[in-house]
């Protein structure tokens, strides 16, 4: 299918590839009136413990692709299976209301069978971290059907796979003996070391265990019971009877045993390299991408290739996904269990923006999101993104990724209507400190002839900024403007300084605006070498940005009482004509 030069990008060759795969599994339905197949796509998530940001490129993935083959009007399904019938692995870290103590005793059970951590109002462990992913989703506009993994075992859903499965246990068997006796394959040497993040995103989903099964006296079993006393799945199946279905088994924790029947018996799971090729034969998935714990050789990813074949199901199209790394961890207040979170990430970005950054790098690409003042910098690329989609100068891939972020099949996302530049939205709340009249006041004289009628016009992008001063930016970074002058610091000032701080001054009212006073502070310094205040920096000599970040400085120190700050603009129209002619000895 041929594509336009605009939407030529990774997403639009994956969705190329889907729709043929799909076609190709249902011959015919082109070809002789029937209905097109529904597109299936499919994601899985472990709420293991808070669903981080590295995690979050398992959805946009097929998310992406899904939202491109709706828009070429197909019928799809994204489908995201709640891995919530895990096992409880291990007790995360700095998760609130959660001790070892308390919740180590749970490791074995399913994530639905885990308490809630303590103050929760959700009925168990998977449910309380599922939430904020649903709702982060949601403001994201992923649109999706969820799949709890514990509802479909414990109704009955996959009997008759779980009996195949055990029906054709040998084969299973045999397919995973080729990859027990393979040595690992060495490790590439990493260009650099991971991040805490990125070693957090490593372990991927809880499903990342790679569980193919275990042999006993009695053989392979690609099934194991939860314990019907304890609940923990450290079970061992003692017997199996194909014919009558009667399954024996014993719980290497409590000492329990029983015999059950598994065409009537629910509660337990096919192990992770069975249960995942199971899944894809009867969801029908035709594209799921994988990190790369579940993509290396011998893998579950490689082996459910030859797996799903038992199942009568083909491999969905799977790109293996690179790292998400996060930078300004160290600074973050609100980390849980030490990586961030979409909800994180939304409480101090637009989701256009965190949208782009997914969208506009292939899946094997890895890439960081900033939570430190790199925001600030991919807010500025992101508003000259727009500008140039807005007057048709973007670069053909460039407009897809910009398309991919603002809108879905299903429409625009909301937006900020006065999309106010974010480093000075975050100078503004900075200086002001929640005042909301002081900020409206500050942001209606940025742009005099067009000026902020009121505050909500600058929203939500003024909470996002507002957000990360407050939960990402040190106290020590903070900018409190001086309440009286610093008559020591202007007692001692030289002539030229004296001059320098006149010459602002007289121009203070004549340029009250963010243009106005830029040009106002960069001038000064030309003025004083006897140059135009609107001489180029070609037409200027090396000394006078010297001269500048000198003038700069006098003015943070009589201002704030620092050497730098916020943008010496900003500031003076925060700080107010009045004060500034006080703090600046007027």
């Amino acid at each position: 299918m041929a594509q336009s030069t605009e939407t030529t990008d990774w997403v639009s060759r994956f969705a190329d590839e889907v729709i043929e795969e799909s076609e190709r599994r249902a011959p015919g339905a082109k070809h002789h009136g029937a209905a097109a197949p529904v597109v299936v796509v499919a994601s899985g998530l472990s709420p293991s413990g808070p669903i981080h940001l590295g995690n979050l490129r398992e959805v946009m993935t097929p998310h992406l692709v899904a939202d491109e083959i709706r828009r070429r009007g197909y019928q799809v399904r994204h489908l995201i299976s709640w891995d919530d019938y895990d096992r409880y692995r291990k007790v995360p870290k700095g998760i609130p209301g959660v001790s070892d103590e308390s919740h180590a005793q749970h490791i074995g059970k399913p994530l639905t069978s885990v308490p809630a951590p303590a103050g929760s109002s959700y009925p168990n462990w998977a449910e309380h971290f599922k939430a904020a992913m649903v709702e982060a989703l949601a403001e994201l506009g992923v649109e999706f059907d969820g799949i709890s993994q514990t509802a479909q075992y414990t109704s009955g859903v996959y009997r008759e796979q779980i009996l195949h499965a055990m029906k054709h246990r040998a084969d299973i068997d045999a397919i995973l003996a080729q990859y027990r006796t393979k040595k690992a394959p060495a490790k590439k040497q990493q260009q650099k070391p991971l991040d805490e993040a990125e070693l957090e995103a490593a372990e991927g989903s809880g499903a990342a265990g790679e569980d193919d099964g275990s042999s006993g006296s009695a053989g392979y079993f690609p099934y194991k019971p939860f314990c019907g006393n304890c609940e923990k799945d450290l079970t061992t199946v003692t017997a199996y009877d194909d014919d009558s279905t009667e399954l024996s088994y014993t719980c290497n924790e409590c000492g329990f045993a029983e015999t059950v029947r598994l065409n009537e018996f629910n509660r337990g799971k096919l192990v992770w390299k069975v249960d995942w090729p199971m899944r894809w034969a009867y969801e029908g998935v035709v594209f799921e991408p994988s990190g790369v714990d579940h993509s290396s050789p011998g893998s579950s990813f490689q082996v459910g290739g030859q797996i799903v074949g038992i199942f009568g199901g083909k491999q969905p199209i799977g790109p293996m996904y690179a790292f998400v790394g996060i930078s300004g961890m160290a600074k973050m207040s609100s980390s849980k269990g030490g990586v961030p979170t979409p909800g994180d990430a939304l409480q101090i970005m637009e989701p256009q923006l965190l949208r782009w950054l997914y969208a506009r790098r292939r899946p094997n690409q890895s890439f960081k999101i900033a939570f430190d003042q790199e925001i600030q910098r991919l807010y500025d690329e992101w508003d000259k993104l727009e500008a140039k989609v807005a007057d048709g100068s973007a670069l053909p891939a460039d407009v897809a990724a910009h398309s991919r972020a603002v809108r879905t099949a299903g429409g625009e996302l909301p937006r900020t209507a006065r999309p106010l530049p974010y480093r000075t939205l975050a100078s503004v709340a900075d200086i002001t400190a929640g005042h909301e009249d002081q900020a409206l006041r500050i942001l209606s004289e940025l742009d005099p002839a067009n000026p902020l009628g009121a505050l909500d016009e600058a929203r939500p992008r003024y909470d996002k900024a507002e957000a990360w001063i407050n939960t990402h930016v040190p106290a020590d970074q903070r900018t409190i403007v001086r309440d009286e002058p610093d008559t020591e610091l202007l007692k001692s000032l030289d002539e030229a300084s004296v001059e320098s701080l006149r010459l602002l001054l007289d121009g203070l009212a004549e340029h009250w605006s963010l243009d106005g006073l830029t040009h106002l502070v960069y001038g000064v310094p030309k003025v004083q070498a006897g140059f135009s205040a609107d001489a180029t920096p070609k037409e200027l000599p090396p000394e006078i940005k010297t001269a500048q970040r000198t003038f700069f400085a006098l003015l943070y120190h009589l201002l704030v009482g620092r050497d730098t700050g916020p943008r010496l603009p900003t500031l003076l129209l925060a700080v107010g004509q009045d004060r500034v002619r006080t703090l600046l000895g007027a």
